[in-house]
């Protein structure tokens, strides 16, 4: 008896979650994610990786002219098996980098992902990417609001030069 009255609960229970909750709208499949509003990124760029199977370290600026703070929780490379966010750091004379669980972007601020600071690791990318070439990142943010920028391919060690 007692096992029939929990049962009988947990089945009333269940048919009253779904009776109440009604699933939302779904977005059209073809829709563009959407940034929050006063996001941009600016000077996306991954350089490649010398040697075929180590990570790229993709880099950015990501402005908020919004009126609220905004936290980055996730990225996502085009083609790579998994992204992070990383941080170069140094800790007792010794440089490392450290993974970023979320990156906070502070309204009127602009926060700048390069080389020796804040980066997103790509891993697992495809053998043939070549210099010159474009791929595109999205950023989550802790709302579920993305943006997507692209980002332009650099050879091993080549710089950055926005204006050529």
């Amino acid at each position: 008896m007692k096992k029939f009255l929990i049962a009988s609960a947990a089945g009333i229970m269940s048919l009253g979650l779904v009776a109440c909750g009604s699933d939302p709208e779904p977005a059209p499949a073809d829709a563009a994610p959407e940034a929050p509003e006063g996001i941009s990124v600016s000077d996306g760029r991954m350089n490649i990786p010398a040697a075929s199977g180590n990570p790229a370290a993709v880099y950015f600026t990501i402005t908020n002219d919004g009126a609220e703070d905004q936290m980055l929780r996730a990225a996502n490379v085009e083609s790579a098996e998994s992204a992070l966010f990383h941080e170069t750091a140094e800790w007792s004379g010794q440089v490392d980098m450290q993974e970023l669980l979320q990156v906070n972007v502070p309204a009127g601020e602009s926060v700048v992902f390069e080389p020796g600071g804040k980066h997103v690791m790509a891993f697992g990318l495809p053998e043939g990417l070549e210099a010159g070439g474009e791929l595109e990142v999205t950023l989550s943010f802790v709302r579920g609001d993305k943006v997507s920028f692209p980002v332009v391919l650099l050879g091993p060690g080549e710089e950055y030069n926005p204006g050529e």
